[in-house]
Order: C-alpha cells, then structure tokens, then sequence
C-alpha cells in the first residue's frame, strides 16, 4: 500500500514540484505535458501478461529501455515544449526505477529475472 502511494505520487504529484521549481513562469502548461508524457506506459501493452506485480519496466518494455532514456536525455536540450517532455519522461523513469528498489526490497527473488541491471 505504501510502495503504491509513493509510485502514484512521484508519478502525478511530483511533476508539479518540478514544474514549479524549474518552469515557473509557465509552470501549469510544464505540469501538463509532463502529466502527458505518462503515455509512455502503453508500451506495457506490447509485453504478455500485460501487468506483473513484481515485474520492473525498466529495460523490460520498449519505452522504458536506457537506450530510449538517452533520447529522453537528449530533449532537455532542446527548446520548450519538448524539454518539459524530457523531463517528465525522466521523472518517470526515475519513479519507476524507485519501484523497482521498492520491490527488489520485497522480493529479492525477483532480482534475479530483472532486465533492468542486464
């Protein structure tokens, strides 16, 4: 319960930190993309079963491999909107990745089959 609360948080709480922090000026539009950019979890579709409680997407599904997170990298330096983009999809990763630790605490068996360190 408290793994799901954190995870839901960092996904669309968190966002409006950073918006706050980092794009003041525009913070709301910043928000918004970056909510947007949770889109990229339709890449879960493409895996069977679509949905594993103990699975880490990170390096598992498509959008969510450290090739895609370079590219995700490579929009911080480029103009807004697509900047926000890049850090909203960042972030994401970042949580997801936090959910792994979370699980990987739980379930140290689960580590073992885990992409996300291959």
């Amino acid at each position: 319960m408290t793994q799901t609360l954190i995870h839901y948080f960092l996904h669309l709480g968190f966002p409006l930190i950073i918006a706050l922090v980092f794009f003041r000026k525009d913070y709301k539009r910043a928000y918004l993309v970056m909510l947007a950019t949770m889109l990229v979890d339709v890449d879960h579709l493409l895996a069977s079963p679509i949905f594993v409680p103990d699975r880490c997407s990170i390096n598992f599904h498509p959008l969510h491999t450290y090739a895609a997170m370079a590219l995700y990298v490579g929009l911080l330096f480029l103009k807004i909107p697509y900047r926000w983009m890049g850090a909203g999809l960042l972030w994401h990763m970042a949580t997801d990745l936090n959910d792994c630790v979370l699980t990987y605490l739980e379930c140290p068996e689960c580590l073992v089959v885990a992409l996300t360190f291959k």
